[in-house]
């Protein structure tokens, strides 16, 4: 009687290993779970690589050096510049915000990987340093710096640095300005010279003159418009660049997650300030393609058929349309 008792404890001993094998442990439920990734989870935001680390760098003076020139551009090299007199008295970082390190805050996240590269505004294959300068006869209204100085090659080695750990043409999210999308309407003047007396014009002042520093050779809040501001070649004269830096980052204290104005404010500033009489520049030998000008280009000729008015306030759906439709063609 003793080997059916053994046989009937093996035979219960099996089916209870069974059971407890064919139940999921929490091991087997947290691996279930990782696995399953939600639809929604957004990409991760660039973030600049932590400034102290510069230090450890074989060239950290260089870098260091291209960074001050970033924050304190008129120390340097503006109206009264201990090293020359080539810009207007804005600094870089007054529109790369935080030395070119804020999440869309005009920031230099992809440019070290992505140039040289194709421009279309030139019609040519650019370089860093061109881009460099093209911002310091335009946005700075000012003159190219040498290509070879040692100023030149210490921006870029900050603009090199800051993209560490991007790969070669990759475009981290986070990257330059925000888009923001085309209104149904076209952008208002009217409406944002209200918008800009009750957000913008305690710092910027009433007249878009910005406000100086105490030194009087750099300004704490640039001038939006006047002689001492961008001029019409400058990226930020596009509606679409000043709308997305300003829905990003102004006024002060907003973010890109943390916005101060909406989309219909963000436009009608724009309309507003690119309204006011600025530096012109002499853009002759822009877009040698025509049918290459972004739609917010606000002069012509055009390819499409649509007036410089429409062009630079909008609507500019119709005028996506009628390029989409032209594509097909």
């Amino acid at each position: 009687m003793l080997y059916p008792r053994i046989l009937l404890a093996a035979i219960l001993l099996i089916t209870i290993i069974f059971t407890v094998l064919n139940l999921p442990s929490n091991n087997e439920e947290t691996l279930i779970k990782q696995d399953e990734k939600p639809s929604n989870t957004e990409e991760t935001i660039w973030s600049a690589p932590d400034i102290s680390l510069i230090a450890q760098e074989e060239n950290a003076s260089l870098i260091e050096y291209g960074r001050e020139l970033i924050k304190n551009t008129s120390l340097y090299l503006g109206p009264n510049g201990s090293i020359k007199k080539i810009s207007n008295g804005m600094n870089c970082q007054n529109c790369h915000l935080d030395a070119g390190t804020k999440a869309w805050g005009n920031n230099y996240a992809a440019v070290y990987a992505t140039y040289p590269k194709f421009r279309e505004r030139s019609g040519a294959i650019e370089s860093i340093p061109k881009r460099v300068n093209d911002c310091f006869e335009r946005s700075l209204n000012g003159n190219a710096l040498d290509t070879s100085s040692k100023e030149m090659i210490a921006i870029v080695s900050y603009i090199k640095w800051l993209s560490k750990g991007i790969a070669k043409n990759e475009v981290p999210k986070g990257s330059g300005i925000l888009e923001v999308p085309f209104l149904d309407r076209a952008a208002s003047a009217e409406n944002g010279a209200v918008i800009y007396k009750a957000k913008c014009e305690s710092c910027h002042q009433k007249n878009g003159e910005g406000l100086l520093n105490t030194d009087k050779k750099s300004y704490a809040f640039p001038p939006l418009w006047g002689k001492h501001s961008y001029n019409t070649g400058a990226g930020l004269y596009r509606l679409s660049r000043f709308a997305g830096y300003v829905k990003a980052n102004m006024p002060l204290g907003a973010s890109y997650n943390a916005p101060l104005l909406s989309d219909d404010e963000a436009w009608d500033l724009a309309a507003f300030v690119n309204s006011q009489e600025r530096p012109n520049k002499n853009i002759s030998k822009d877009w040698p393609n025509i049918t290459g000008k972004p739609i917010d280009h606000p002069f012509g000729p055009f390819a499409d058929g649509f007036s410089e008015q429409q062009h630079k306030y909008g609507p500019y759906k119709p005028i996506k349309e009628k390029r989409l439709a032209l594509k097909k063609l």
